[in-house]
Parts: C-alpha cells; structure tokens; sequence
C-alpha cells in the first residue's frame, strides 16, 4: 500500500504544480499588473490568497492613483484613501455594467428548471432562488447553472412569494409565513383565525416579513417571535407588491397609488400618484443609493419618484402591456431592466425613463451543451435588439414569451416567464 500512497500522493503533487495555484505572489503580482482595473478588481474576491496579493502589494491603489493624477504624473501612494478607492471601484464597475447592458452583445441560456412551471426569481451572492408555480423552490449556481439545493413547499398550501440570504428563504405559503434554514429545518408560522385572508406578496428585512393583502392591509411580522406586530391600512386597495428601505414600506395598490408608512410606526406618510390614470402599480422597487423609487403599471407605464421630496421626476409608457417586473443592480444609479407580458426585455435610463435598449430572444439556437444538470440540456441563444417604432405584434410570441419576473446582476439578467424555462441573460463587451 505504501507505494500506492506515494505514488497518489505524486500525482497530487504534480497537479498543484501545473496548476495557478503553483504561482507565487510576485509572479502573480506581475500577472496582476498587467490586468484592467475591472477584473482586478473582481479577481481579488476569488480568494484570500489573491485578495491579499493584489491588496498587499498596493496594485489597485496605483492604479487609482495613476488614473487620477496621470501615468506620468508624481503621487503619494498613501495619500489615496480606502474610501475614494472603493468609489472608484464601484463606479467603474457601474459604468461597465451600463456599457454592456446597453452596448453588449447578448447570449441567452435557458434550461428547464421546474417540472410544472415557475413564475418568480430571485438572483443575488452568485445565486438564484426560482419558485412559485411548482411544488418546490430551488437554488442554482448562476455561473455553472447546476441545481444546488431543493426547498419543497408543504402540500396543499400554494406559494406566492419569496426572497432569501445567505441563512434562510422566507416564503408566503397560503395566509402563513414559512422560514427555510439554508442548512437545516423548515418551521411554519402558527396558524391564527382571521390573520390575514389572503396575501398577495411579501417582501422582508430582517427581522420582519412584510405581507401585501387583498383587503388593502400590510400585515407585519417578526421572524423570531413568529407574530403579527402591527397591521397597516393603506385604504388604497389591494396591495399588488411590496418594496423596503430601513425605515418605510412602499406598497402598491390595485387603484394606481402607491402608498408610504413607517415600518415601525406603520403610520401614513405620503401617497405617491401619478399625474394621470395609469392602471394598478404591479412592480416596485427602491434605489438606496438615489432614494428613487420606480414602479411598472398595468397599463405598461414606468414611473419614478424622489423619495426624499416625494415628488415625480417621470413617468413613460415603455411597454403596451402590463410591466410585471422592474429591477436594477444593487448599487446601481444608471440604468433600469423592465419587463413584461410583451416578453421584450427593455433597458432604461433611472434619470430620465428614456429606453436605451430593447432585447427579444431570437428562435433559433447557437448551440446546446449538456452541462451535467440533470433537469435538462442547457440551450445558448442569442439576443437580438429591436427599435423603439419596431411594432411587436410583428415578432414571433415564441420569441417574446411574458416575462413574468427578473433579477439583474452584474452585466447579467435572469428571468422566469410562467413556463419551465429558467433564462439568463449575459451582456458582454
């Protein structure tokens, strides 16, 4: 056995030295030098080794510096602070994720990720959480498209919205709230007479979940103590969906309003309306980093609001149909990813509204790999741009199919469209 040992112990050996990982610091540092300011940046997440070679070594500083004194110009290394290096990181990025969204080429891959169908997404920390539809919730890889965990919903009690982290997915399961452990058991709320009668969506920041209701009530709960807190009357209709910043609830209501309470006080604050009638709000979200909030409408308008004064800064019909999902990156300020029950895939300015550019799926297909996922070949497609006048009764449904709901990340977009089909979307340069 002795020999067998050493000898798997030599071609162990002999991988580690044919592989990146064999390199040391100062060879990796001169590979580093010689990368873009982008992908430095993204290298130094791939692990603690490389984190502390491109840190250590002072390679993003220069390059800040370089870029905000000239390349021949004289700086002082260390008068570039920590912060005006992370601002310069993040908005370098943004300007790339802009560029690519708007400029890029676009490939589509899509495989089958449920049996029966799946209405809702979720995409964030290199994950996506697809549900709603089936009996089941899952988890994939976004880069290797591989199912990485099952959450099954309880028989009998239909799911209707979700979201998740790095510990747990909360979900609304029929007039209760259920908490999955990423790594452990599933508990149910306790069921209570007259809680609520129906949900419609759900939306959390820990440690509350927040439940739109029919009746036009906005239900709080603590995930802890697995109790309703307060209850919330908007007046304004049914609540169609629901968005969070630290202190308030921006609820949408089936009437065209939009309405904002304080999540702890769950007092009325301001409504939010728009200056003709538009339909019911289907889709919300709020920007942290410009305090806007945007909405899509069933009358296939985009709006957007200044949350600080409260008032409209646009409002654009983008779509002739309903807009069920609107979304931007996480620290993003540029651009908006909207779509609808038209199928078209649109990307829009958050200043101003204007479209910047518009996708659909072409049918044909590029090519197709098995790529070990068991629930299905992975088919690559292409996208392709159409105008603003392009008329979209002309393009094929089969190319267009509603998109139900999406998730943007970084130069990528991933939506569900109430069929089996997962899809995402990768802009590159």
């Amino acid at each position: 056995m002795e020999p067998q040992k050493q000898a798997l112990k030599n071609m162990s050996s002999s991988r580690r030295s044919n592989s990146i990982q064999s390199l040391d610091s100062d060879l990796l540092c001169r590979i580093f030098s010689l990368v873009g300011p982008f992908d430095l940046a993204r290298s130094s997440s791939v692990c603690k080794f490389w984190h502390n070679v491109i840190n250590t070594s002072n390679i993003l500083k220069v390059r800040y510096c370089k870029q905000q004194h000239g390349s021949m110009g004289h700086f002082n290394l260390s008068a570039c602070p920590e912060t005006s290096l992370q601002m310069h990181l993040e908005s370098f990025a943004m300007e790339q994720h802009k560029l690519s969204l708007q400029n890029g080429f676009v490939s589509v891959d899509q495989w089958k990720g449920h049996s029966v169908g799946v209405k809702q997404c979720r995409m964030k920390m290199g994950l996506i959480l697809t549900g709603v539809g089936d009996k089941v919730m899952r988890i994939w890889s976004s880069q290797s498209y591989k199912c990485l965990e099952e959450y099954p919903v309880p028989d009998r009690v239909p799911l209707v919205d979700f979201d998740f982290d790095e510990s747990k997915i909360v979900g609304l399961i029929g007039t209760r709230i259920c908490i999955w452990r990423r790594h452990g058991g599933r508990s149910i709320f306790p069921s209570r007479e007259g809680t609520f009668t129906s949900g419609l969506c759900m939306r959390y920041i820990d440690p509350e979940a927040v439940v739109g209701c029919e009746d036009g009530t906005i239900r709080v709960f603590d995930i802890y103590s697995r109790s309703c807190s307060r209850i919330i009357r908007t007046y304004a209709g049914s609540v169609m969906c629901l968005a969070l910043t630290d202190q308030l609830i921006l609820s949408g209501s089936s009437l065209g309003s939009i309405t904002v309470s304080g999540l702890s006080s769950g007092e009325h604050v301001a409504s939010l309306k728009s200056s003709y009638s538009t339909g019911g709000i289907r889709s919300l979200c709020f920007n942290r980093r410009s305090h806007l909030v945007f909405a899509g409408s069933s009358a296939g308008y985009s709006h957007c609001w200044d949350l600080r004064t409260m008032r409209p800064l646009w409002e654009k019909r983008v779509s002739p149909n309903v807009v069920y999902s609107l979304q931007h990156q996480t620290i993003d300020t540029s651009v908006l990813v909207v779509g609808g029950i038209d199928g078209v895939l649109r990307i829009l300015d958050q200043t101003s509204g204007e479209i910047l550019r518009s996708y659909v799926i072409h049918g044909g297909n590029s090519g197709a790999t098995s790529s070990g996922n068991k629930y299905g070949v992975i088919e690559r497609k292409k996208a392709i741009r159409i105008s603003e006048d392009t008329v979209i009764d002309n393009i094929p449904k089969h190319w267009r199919p509603p998109i139900s709901c999406l998730a943007v990340g970084m130069k990528k977009v991933v939506t569900t469209h109430n069929g089996e089909l997962i899809r995402m979307w990768r802009f590159n340069k």
